[in-house]
């Protein structure tokens, strides 16, 4: 069910699912295969990205972060996001997006790209309050 927002702000961006890479995350023992078959998921490159931080390889969680948070921006304004506005983490295809840009936060603050940390902060926040509660420290 949609629901308009009586405010006037911008309406929540929901992603299409992809329930066959989703199936494919779920079932695989390394994220790698599945953003080599799904390259579009963004929640395989986020998992890749977690995992290089829990690694200590924050260069390589970075390029992972910023391979998912580029396909997820174009995802985004296909689905008709203007450049701002909620994405909600409790829609589930969102949280792909979501975890990468959180990991590209994390994985800039790591290696020392202040301005980029902060910005992916904002951003999150700006997006989805309950996806800041989840995946920021």
């Amino acid at each position: 069910m949609s629901h308009q927002n009586l405010l006037g702000g911008p309406p929540e961006t929901r992603l299409p699912a992809d329930d066959e890479a989703a199936a494919a995350l779920a079932a695989a023992a390394d994220p790698a295969t599945v953003a080599a078959r799904y390259p579009s998921y963004c929640a395989a490159w986020a998992a890749l990205a977690e995992r290089a931080l829990d690694n200590g390889e924050p260069v390589t969680a970075y390029a992972f972060a910023r391979a998912g948070y580029h396909r997820g921006l174009d995802q985004l304004r296909r689905a008709g996001w203007k450049g701002y506005g909620p994405v909600p983490w409790e829609h589930e295809p969102n949280q792909g997006f979501l975890r990468a840009l959180a990991a590209l936060a994390r994985a800039a603050e790591a290696i020392g790209e202040d301005d980029e940390a902060e910005r992916c902060q904002l951003f999150l926040a700006d997006s989805s309050a309950a996806a800041v509660a989840k995946l920021l420290p």
